[in-house]
């Protein structure tokens, strides 16, 4: 059934992806951007921008809530800035028992094995230690998960590592190691892996969310899993060069500080409700097909 859909962060990788496939499916999708150059992208693709800032302009973006049927929250802000977008828009539709999906990731359950495998690998419901930088997003989870009992179908969708066109996940991250050191590095054992799912298997899953799941509903969606030291030993035959161990001391020199964590840190799950009360599977399970693309080969010549 064809729906109107808004979506917060359309101008971004996951907000972007969604928006493409839900207007491709046949719905009517506005999608809100900061971006003008965005805006001329989602338009040439059928869809209606909205451009606006959610720190600057939170009360006027929310008042388009209204002629929604759906609303997706894609957008990535600062923790302060996103609770406090996330609960302006729940006001604004309480008792309208509109379907509200919000984007989490699986970051909230990060383990800082400093390049060391992980054997715990987390389903929807499962109990975890939170990671600390994640408290803030675990709390909106709770607020949007509680919803319902305001008349909202509030659901959470917790992806992986999201892979596909233009990303800058952990492939991109490596070939851009090989710029900054003339190896492919891994940190530590490189055995910490980072779950993933390809950007259309994700949209997807927000598609059949918004068919079919349930109030107060968390959905995971992962495809595969492939330890870092994989990566970089692939990306090292592609640019005939070397697959190298960093600590993560000099990780912080390749990658940033934030970076750093995330390729020495495991994040591994599995997505039963998903499977189960959607019907949702991954069709593209393999991560390194994207190995030799021309621009993440580009990433390792540029300083």
């Amino acid at each position: 059934m064809k729906q109107h859909i808004l979506i917060f962060g359309a101008g971004g990788f996951v907000g972007g992806g969604v928006s493409r496939h839900l207007s491709a499916t046949g719905h009517v999708v506005r999608g809100v951007t900061r971006s003008p150059e965005s805006a001329e992208r989602l338009r040439a693709a059928s869809i209606t921008p909205i451009v606006g800032d959610l720190e600057t302009g939170l009360n006027a973006l929310a008042a388009a809530t209204r002629d929604a049927d759906a609303i997706i929250y894609a957008a990535q802000l600062h923790p302060d800035a996103e609770q406090r977008a996330v609960s302006v828009l729940l006001d604004t539709i309480a008792g309208t028992n509109k379907r509200f999906i919000f984007t989490s990731g699986t970051g909230v359950f990060l383990q800082r094995t400093g390049g060391a495998w992980s054997q715990d690998s987390f389903s929807e419901e499962d109990v975890f230690t939170p990671e600390p930088l994640a408290a803030r997003r675990i709390e909106v989870e709770a607020l949007v998960r509680a919803a319902p009992k305001r008349g909202i179908h509030g659901m959470v969708i917790r992806p992986p590592l999201i892979w596909g066109p233009a990303d800058h996940g952990h492939v991109a991250m490596t070939y851009r190691s090989v710029a900054a050191t003339g190896a492919a590095c891994y940190v530590g054992e490189g055995l910490a892996s980072y779950s993933n799912v390809h950007i259309d298997d994700i949209a997807r899953l927000y598609a059949l969310a918004i068919e079919r799941g349930e109030a107060g509903a968390l959905y995971h969606g992962v495809g595969g899993e492939i330890p870092n030291r994989w990566i970089a030993e692939a990306v090292a035959r592609d640019l005939g060069c070397e697959a190298r161990s960093v600590t993560p001391e000099e990780a912080n020199d390749v990658w940033g500080e934030f970076g750093a964590l995330i390729m020495a840190s495991s994040s591994r799950s599995r997505s039963p409700r998903a499977r189960d009360e959607l019907g949702w599977t991954a069709e593209r399970t393999d991560m390194l097909s994207t190995i030799g693309e021309p621009r993440l080969k580009a990433l390792a010549e540029s300083a």
